[in-house]
């Protein structure tokens, strides 16, 4: 697998090996030891699939105090991921990182604890499934506004499907507890 970094510390790109002929393809989704190598040391402890129409957007998404790293990738049609540094202390603290990920490509995009996350599906329909490295935690749970002006994210959708809670997302600004940057 390729493994690219971005500009923000922790958040990686993975593109695993694809073997193909004219019957299909095969790849692996995950293998331990390899993501270990790669800097992704962790033990996942949740899977989850979402099945989402054109212009759905879900996210922002942090967990805090009990936070969650994840390793997002589409089994079929196409996302734009975006993941937010929310680390205080960051060097890259509010900044983000947007990469399409499709069941064509096959990419993954990893993001440590203490990085927002969200999609927006620029297919008809896409599958995604994200691994996590802690559960769910509702209570735990922030949601940052998806069109914050002071994130500066391009969405190439302007007015995306939201649920109740994502619409309710708030600004960076008005987030009192953030979770600390651990280099």
């Amino acid at each position: 697998m390729d493994v690219i970094k971005t500009a923000i510390p922790g958040v990686i790109v993975i593109e695993p090996k694809r073997f193909g002929d004219a019957r299909g393809f095969f790849m692996e989704l995950y293998r331990a030891e390899r993501y270990a190598a790669a800097g992704i040391a962790l033990p996942f402890v949740q899977d989850n699939f979402s099945r989402s129409a054109r212009g759905v957007l879900r996210g922002l998404h942090l967990q805090w105090p009990n936070p969650q790293g994840k390793l997002i990738g589409v089994i079929a049609g196409r996302i734009l991921d975006v993941m937010v540094d929310l680390r205080r202390g960051s060097p890259t603290f509010g900044r983000h990182v947007a990469v399409e990920l499709s069941g064509e490509n096959g990419r993954q995009l990893f993001g440590p604890r203490g990085i927002a996350h969200g999609f927006v599906v620029l297919s008809e329909q896409a599958d995604v499934l994200y691994k996590c490295d802690s559960v769910y935690s509702p209570a735990d749970e922030i949601v940052l506004a998806w069109n914050d002006p002071a994130l500066g994210i391009d969405w190439p959708v302007k007015q995306p499907q939201l649920s109740p809670r994502d619409a309710a997302g708030v600004r960076l600004a008005d987030i009192a507890q953030l979770p600390p940057y651990e280099p």
